[in-house]
Order: C-alpha cells, then sequence, then structure tokens
C-alpha cells in the first residue's frame, strides 16, 4: 500500500488523531522546557494558564473531534467531513495552536477570536447534523461542545486581562464538561465493547445497570453547577464524592477484569478508573487541603483523559480502517508509558519532587511520540479492506 497524505481528508479520526498525537508530545516538552527555563512565552501570558489551556482546549479537543465527527457518521449514517471540509475545521484548530502560541506577540484580542472559532463551529456542526437526521438522543454532545466553547471563552477573559479570576474557572469548566463527556461516551462504549467480546469467547456479558448509569451522569452533570457557585467548597466536594463512588460502582459493573487479555479493552476500563479517582481526590480536597487541586487535575488530565484517549484512538485506528481489531504490533508500551505518565504526575502533585514531574513529561511524551510511529502509517494509509473511508 502507498502513503497518500490525501487519505489523512478521507475520514476525520485520520487528520485529528494524527494532529492530536503530534500536539501532545509537543506541547508538553514545551512545557518542561519552560519549566526549565530553556524556552520563554512571549510577555503578557501566564505559562501555567498556557499549559493548562492547551492541553485542555487544544489536545483534548482535537481527539474529541476525530471522535465524534468519525461517530456521528456511523449514528447518523450523514456523510462525514472530509476533503476540503475536514482540512478547513482542522485549520481552525491548527490557527488556534499558532494563536496561542504567539500570544503576547498578537493582539489579544485576534488571539482569542482565532481561537474561539473552532469550539461553536464543530459544536454547530454536531447540533445540525444529529438534528437532521433525527439523532435526538445524541443531541446532548452538541450542548456540551457549546459548554466547553463558554468555558474557553472563560479564559480568554482571563489572558486579555479582563477578569484575571476566570482563568480557574475556564479550566474548571473544561475538566467537568470533559469528564460528563467521558462518563457519557465512555458508558456506551466501554460495556458494549466488553459484552461484545466477552460474548465471542464464549462468556457471559456483564449485567448493564441503567438506573446506576443514569445516577453517575446525574451527580457527574451536577459538578459544574457546583463548581460555579462554590468552587472547592465542602458543598462541591461532596457532589464530586457522590459521582466518584457511583463512578467506582460503574466500573465495577463492567467488570474489566475479565478483559485482562485484550489489551484494547483493559486500558479502557483502567482510564475510566482513573476519572474516578480523580473524583474522589476531587472531593477530598476540600476536607484535606494539603492535597492541593493539583492532585485531582492531573488525576483526571492525564490519567483519566490520556489513558481514555490512546485507548479510544489506538482502537479507531484500526477498526475504521479495516483491520483486525487487536493492537498492532510493538504498541503496547504506549499504554504503560501513558500510564507512567499518570503516576508520576499525580506523585509530583502530592509531593514527590520536580524529578516526577520531568518523568512524567518524558512518559507522556514517548507515548504519544510511540503512538505516531506505530498509527501514523495506518493512518496515511487506505483501508485494508478496499472500502472507502
Amino acid at each position: 500500500m502507498n502513503h497518500s497524505p490525501t487519505m489523512l481528508l478521507a475520514y476525520p479520526f485520520r487528520l485529528f488523531f494524527l494532529l492530536t498525537g503530534m500536539f501532545a508530545a509537543l506541547a508538553i516538552m514545551a512545557w518542561a522546557a519552560m519549566l526549565l527555563g530553556w524556552l520563554h512565552l512571549p510577555a503578557g501570558i501566564s505559562p501555567l494558564l498556557w499549559h493548562s489551556h492547551e492541553m485542555l482546549y487544544g489536545f483534548v479537543t482535537a481527539a474529541i473531534a476525530g471522535f465524534l465527527l468519525t461517530a456521528m457518521a456511523n449514528w447518523t449514517g450523514a456523510a462525514p467531513p472530509s476533503g476540503q471540509r475536514l482540512l478547513a475545521l482542522a485549520a481552525l484548530w491548527l490557527a488556534g495552536r499558532a494563536a496561542m502560541a504567539l500570544a503576547g506577540q498578537l493582539p489579544g484580542w485576534l488571539v482569542a477570536a482565532v481561537d474561539l472559532s473552532f469550539l461553536p463551529t464543530l459544536a454547530l456542526y454536531a447540533f445540525v447534523v444529529l438534528r437532521r437526521s433525527g439523532n435526538l438522543r445524541n443531541l446532548p454532545l452538541a450542548a456540551v461542545l457549546a459548554i466547553l466553547a463558554v468555558g474557553n471563552a472563560l479564559m480568554h477573559l482571563a489572558l486579555l486581562g479582563v477578569a484575571p479570576s476566570l482563568g480557574q474557572m475556564g479550566e474548571l469548566v473544561a475538566l467537568d464538561t470533559i469528564t460528563v463527556l467521558m462518563a457519557m461516551i465512555g458508558g456506551r462504549i466501554i460495556p458494549a465493547f466488553t459484552g461484545n467480546w466477552l460474548t465471542r469467547h464464549g462468556e457471559d456479558p456483564p449485567h448493564l445497570r441503567p438506573r446506576l448509569d443514569q445516577a453517575a451522569l446525574l451527580a457527574t452533570v451536577l459538578m459544574l453547577p457546583a463548581d460555579l457557585l462554590a468552587p472547592a467548597s465542602l458543598g462541591a466536594g461532596l457532589v464530586a464524592l457522590a459521582a466518584s463512588t457511583l463512578h467506582f460502582f460503574r466500573l465495577s459493573s463492567w467488570q474489566g477484569w475479565r478483559t485482562r487479555r485484550e489489551p484494547l479493552l483493559w486500558i479502557l476500563h483502567v482510564g475510566y478508573g482513573w476519572l474516578a479517582l480523580a473524583l474522589l481526590l476531587k472531593g477530598l480536597t476540600p476536607l484535606l487541603p494539603a492535597l492541593g487541586a493539583s492532585a485531582w487535575y492531573h488525576a483526571l488530565g492525564v490519567g483519566a483523559m490520556g489513558t481514555l484517549i490512546v485507548g479510544v484512538m489506538t482502537r479507531v485506528s484500526v477498526a475504521h480502517t479495516g483491520r483486525p481489531l487487536a493492537l498492532v504490533r510493538g504498541a503496547q508500551p504506549i499504554y504503560w508509558l501513558v500510564i507512567a505518565a499518570a503516576v508520576l504526575r499525580l506523585s509530583a502533585a502530592l509531593g514527590a519532587g520536580q524529578w516526577a514531574l520531568y518523568a512524567a513529561a518524558v512518559a507522556w511524551a514517548a507515548a504519544f511520540t510511540l503512538f505516531l510511529v506505530r498509527y501514523a502509517p495506518i493512518l496515511c494509509q487506505p483501508r485494508a479492506d478496499g472500502q472507502p473511508g
């Protein structure tokens, strides 16, 4: 098979997963270089705010776009954006990353205008496609993207100096909203993939518990208003503790230990476990201030988001290119590296020292670099079964 640049524009996951892997590795190494004093952002922007913004509204949103645009085509039967339309959407995301890298040199209003263009466009596209197809079940996903866009606007108001305190609020909106998205999507695909795999191997699938799912999602959604009204308060902590408990029960009901022979599955269960752990840490922080918000921020960001993103990308990349549904040869270290990055970053947040922070950055960059090495050829090649897409 010949590699073809045009194949990257054949389906959304191809281009956006490639961008996700590249940006994940580059952004975290740039952050480590800033901490070491080897690299400096232009004056006028907080390095910490830049790092938070680019991981949440840069790295994660690229992965979200790749997955959702691909999944919506399956849910609705509508053709996904491809060719010039897909390139234009990716260009909006790339323009945002370039604008943020040049923040301080460009007018603040221009940086904001460029970066704020991507999520509203994605949300509007999702709304139109889902509404037109009558797929009302998934319509809340468009609302989630719109809320995420509002959170991005809050961070830009902080960057512009209009209301510096809104920077943290923008972070919380992103963390809570992405958690809702992970709970919604993870709650569909993880038990479904697990049940299908167990059935193929002659075992009974796990028993689904819809009421538990509903309770877990409700508690997760309630974290956003709790954080907006009283961030870091005892009340917000109790909501997070309730959500964590429900997610632990939910995860247990999926019986992930039965999938230990299948890396494409157990990594998803591990990622969801990080989500539940992060919410536990979030809930405990008001009771144990010594924990610090950094612990749950990074358990969620590096642990849950990082692990679930690599788990989904490695699965979708083979499933949607007509290849065997299995982890490609030499790719399992991707999983161990991202798990190591999460453990090390959480250890740093809990006081292990700067060495753990830098080790986490190296492990994270290595994980996504290896993803590119193993999966970029697949993303750039035609489908193995000769089908379009």
